[in-house]
C-alpha cells in the first residue's frame, strides 16, 4: 500500500493551528517512519514546543523555567522615542527612560539597563577593571544559573581576579592587605550576594559599609532587585520572608559605588540587568563597546518603564510577583475552597508553603493555600489546553493558589476536572 502524498497529509492537520511548513515537517517524519497516522501527534508536539501561555500552580513566584516574574504588557505597532530627544529632535538616549526612572525610584545617581544581571556585571568589570585587578572574597565566588561561575565572567571580562578570604571567613583585614599588596591599586572591589545558596555556621563576611573606605570603588552584584528594604510599595511593610536580602537603596547609602541587580527577579519585571550608582562610572559603562552588544530593545525597555513607575506610585498592586506575593492568606482559602468545589470529592484545601525562587532569598518560604489531588497528574496537566505546571508532594500532585492568577481559577477548576474524571 503506498503511503499517502506529505502534502495531502498536512492539509488534513490545518486545524492544529500551525503554518503549513511545519505541518509538512511532522508529515514527512510520520511517512519517514512508517507510521503516517502519527502525523496529527507530531504536529501538536511541534506546537507544544512553542512559547505558549501557562499557569503555573508550582508555588514557586520566580520560576526559571516558566520566565521568573509574570509580567503583562502591551504596545500598539507603533514607533517610540527610542533614541529620540522630542524636546530638541536630536538624537537621544536609552537611558532616559526606564533607567532613569529606576534610578530615582532606588536612589542612584543614573542608571544603565542591560539584557541581564550577568552581562551587567560583565560590562562593568569590562568597563572599569579590564587588565586591572578586582578582589572578591572567596566565600562570594558562586556560580549562577547555567553554569556560568562568577571567575569565568571575571575572565572574559579581561579583569584580573584577586581571591582574600577563605571559604567561610573573610574579613576586613584580607581586603586591606590585598589593596596594599597589589600593583597597581585593584581597580574594583566586588562584592557578590549568595542568592541562590546560603554558608551557615562558623561565618564571617564583610559589609559594603566596611569596605567603602578601602580606597577603589566597591560594586555590590546584589542580583535579585530588591529595590528598597523598606517596601514602600506594600501597605503592610516588609514581609518576614524577606529576611536579609539586600537592597539596592541601602546598599548604595552604604557606600557602593555601583550596584547590579536584574529586572525579572524581585524587581518583578521583564529580563533585564541594571547597572546603577555613581554618574561618572555608570557613563563609562554606557561608553564602552559592549553597552551597545549588551543593550535591550523597546520591548524590554518600554515593560521595565512601566515596572519602574509602579514602583514610583507606590503601587505594589501593579507588579504581578507583588501582588502574588503579598495576597492574604484568607483570600487564598476562600478561592482554593471554591476551586475544590467545583473539581469535586477528589480534590481536597491543603496548608502549603510557597517561596520568592528565582535566585532570591534562598531557603525561605512564605505560608500559602492550594488544592491537592491523589495521585501523581503533572504529566496530564501539563497537556490540558492551557497548561497547567503543578508539582508532588508526599504522593499527591498539590497546585499552590499564591502563583496562580485568580482570573485563571476557571482553566484550572477544567484541569483538574478532566484529570479526576
Amino acid at each position: 500500500m503506498r503511503p499517502p502524498s506529505v502534502d495531502a497529509l498536512a492539509r488534513e492537520l490545518v486545524d492544529v493551528g500551525l503554518p503549513h511548513p511545519l505541518l509538512v515537517d511532522a508529515a514527512r517524519e510520520a511517512i519517514a517512519a512508517g507510521d503516517p497516522a502519527s502525523a496529527r501527534a507530531r504536529a501538536e508536539a511541534i506546537a507544544r514546543a512553542l512559547l505558549r501561555p501557562v499557569i503555573n500552580a508550582t508555588g514557586v513566584l520566580l520560576h526559571t523555567n516558566l520566565g521568573r516574574a509574570p509580567i503583562e504588557h502591551h504596545q500598539e505597532a507603533r514607533y517610540a522615542n527610542l533614541e529620540l530627544d522630542l524636546a530638541t529632535g536630536k538624537r537621544g538616549s536609552r537611558s532616559r527612560h526606564a533607567a532613569s526612572l529606576l534610578a530615582r525610584a532606588s536612589g542612584a545617581e543614573a542608571a544603565l539597563v542591560v539584557n541581564n544581571g550577568a552581562a551587567a556585571v560583565m560590562l562593568v568589570l569590562a568597563a572599569l577593571a579590564r587588565n586591572r585587578s578586582v578582589v572578591v572574597s572567596r566565600g562570594e565566588l558562586v556560580e549562577i544559573g547555567g553554569g556560568f561561575r562568577v571567575p569565568e565572567v571575571m575572565a572574559e571580562s579581561g579583569a584580573h581576579l584577586v581571591e582574600v578570604g577563605t571559604t567561610n571567613r573573610t574579613r576586613r583585614r584580607d581586603y586591606e592587605q590585598a589593596v596594599a599588596d597589589t600593583d597597581p591599586t585593584p581597580a574594583l572591589v566586588l562584592k557578590v550576594h549568595q542568592s541562590n545558596y546560603r554558608i551557615v555556621g562558623f561565618t564571617e563576611a564583610v559589609s559594603v559599609a566596611a569596605l567603602a573606605d578601602l580606597g577603589p570603588p566597591v560594586v555590590a552584584d546584589v542580583g535579585s532587585g530588591l529595590l528598597d528594604a523598606t517596601t514602600p510599595w506594600l501597605e503592610t511593610g516588609p514581609p518576614a520572608w524577606l529576611s536579609d536580602e539586600p537592597a539596592v537603596r541601602q546598599t548604595l547609602q552604604q557606600g557602593a559605588a555601583l550596584v547590579t541587580f536584574s529586572g525579572d527577579k524581585l524587581l518583578g519585571g521583564p529580563q533585564a540587568g541594571v547597572v546603577a550608582g555613581r554618574a561618572e562610572l555608570v557613563k563609562r559603562c554606557a561608553r564602552h563597546p559592549l553597552a551597545r552588544a549588551l543593550r535591550p530593545g523597546s520591548l524590554v525597555l518600554s515593560a521595565l518603564q512601566e515596572t519602574a513607575l509602579a514602583y514610583l506610585r507606590r503601587d505594589g498592586d501593579a507588579i504581578a510577583f507583588w501582588r502574588m506575593a503579598a495576597t492574604p492568606l484568607q483570600a487564598l482559602r476562600q478561592r482554593a475552597e471554591a476551586l475544590a468545589q467545583e473539581v469535586g470529592t477528589d480534590a481536597e484545601v491543603v496548608e502549603c508553603e510557597a517561596t520568592p525562587g528565582g535566585g532570591s532569598v534562598p531557603g525561605l518560604t512564605m505560608a500559602s493555600v492550594g488544592v491537592a489531588v491523589a495521585g501523581d497528574h503533572t504529566a496530564a496537566l501539563r497537556s490540558a489546553d492551557t497548561p497547567v505546571v503543578a508539582r508532588v508532594h508526599e504522593g499527591r500532585t498539590v497546585l499552590d493558589l499564591r502563583t496562580i492568577d485568580p482570573g485563571a481559577d476557571t482553566l484550572v477548576a477544567k484541569a483538574l476536572s478532566g484529570i479526576t474524571a
